[in-house]
């Protein structure tokens, strides 16, 4: 809407527009807010300086290949000891009905009792298969958010049962679970990037890559990743 005509002209739409604009910035805040802190679950609490090798992990709780690689990394990291640094990241694949629920109740624990945290991550790889899209096709998605409350209750402790569920009931979990996704979404499930002090970038994901060969990674998992933090440490 608009009155007068020639240079006189003055349009109305200022307070739309406005509004418009207000809007957009809200929505475009909510579809990126940064966390409050960095991303991820350390777990190791080593002293971090120039010469320590960071090494971050993007998993899917229910991965067969990220339950595969996780063993194995562990031993490396036992390996090197106070020379590496290990940050677990959630990435929940969008073809595994439940990657994002059982992540969700890893922020939870997270939040509730971080103790507890890798625990229940070793816990969903050793049981993943009852999370399984197969297994469980014929149940609705409140059964199976159940059963994962009741399982991760059963693995941190009884007296958390309240809180682990009322933790699926809060959307800021949910909203925490969606922006650390986002922020990982670039990473890939079962990669491990190994990071020097001078930013030099390694990755393992399912296949083992050593000067341009690759190698089935079921076999040489643990090989790949002392070579990988051996090339990091010594550059």
């Amino acid at each position: 809407m608009r009155t007068g005509t020639g240079t006189g002209t003055t349009f109305l739409l200022l307070p739309s527009v406005l509004f418009c604009l207000f809007v957009c910035q809200l929505t475009v805040k909510a579809q990126s807010l940064p966390p409050a802190k960095y991303d991820g679950f350390v777990y190791t609490n080593n002293l971090v300086d120039s010469h320590t090798i960071m090494i971050e992990a993007f998993y899917d709780p229910v991965c067969p290949d990220s339950r595969d690689s996780w063993p194995p990394l562990k031993q490396a990291i036992q390996h090197y000891g106070s020379r590496v640094s290990l940050t677990v990241h959630l990435l929940p694949l969008p073809y595994h009905d439940y990657a994002f629920a059982t992540s969700r109740a890893l922020h939870i624990v997270n939040l509730v009792n971080p103790s507890a945290t890798f625990r229940l991550l070793d816990c969903f790889f050793e049981h993943q298969e009852r999370f399984y899209n197969a297994q469980t096709s014929n149940m609705s998605k409140d059964a199976v958010v159940d059963e994962i409350i009741k399982f991760t209750t059963k693995t941190v402790g009884n007296s958390y049962y309240s809180a682990i569920a009322s933790g699926f009931n809060d959307s800021k979990t949910d909203l925490k679970t969606r922006v650390s996704f986002k922020i990982t979404r670039r990473g890939e499930a079962s990669s491990i990037h190994c990071l020097s002090h001078r930013a030099k970038r390694y990755r393992i994901l399912h296949t083992y890559f050593d000067e341009g060969f690759s190698f089935p990674v079921h076999r040489i998992f643990f090989k790949g990743y002392l070579s990988t933090v051996h090339k990091a440490l010594h550059q």
